[in-house]
């Protein structure tokens, strides 16, 4: 057999056989959850927030809405960001119990 035939077919073989991988692709790891944000949302329509930050992304905010429905909330909202300062001032204390 020539040498480049046998080649190639070395290579498919190498290609056919090899396990695949389970990492996903670069363009998926890369994109941000948010793409837009919602600025007006009730706090009484949350059932809960899911805080999201990624190095390719600015921190997102998901809240899972009553409905079930979920939406990107911006993370500028004034309720949202006293909501976020109690939450750190609340983690600092416990720390500082222990």
């Amino acid at each position: 057999m020539d040498v480049k035939l046998l080649t190639v077919v070395a290579a498919l073989t190498v290609l056919i056989y090899a396990p695949s991988s389970q990492a996903k692709p670069i363009s998926l790891v890369e994109r941000c959850y948010c793409r837009s944000t919602v600025s007006s949302l009730p706090r009484s329509y949350i059932r809960e927030l899911r805080f999201i930050h990624t190095p390719n992304c600015p921190f997102q905010v998901i809240a899972k809405l009553k409905s079930n429905k979920e939406v990107c909330v911006n993370p500028e909202i004034r309720w949202l960001q006293q909501y976020l300062k109690n939450a750190i001032n609340k983690m600092k204390k416990s720390k500082q119990g222990i």
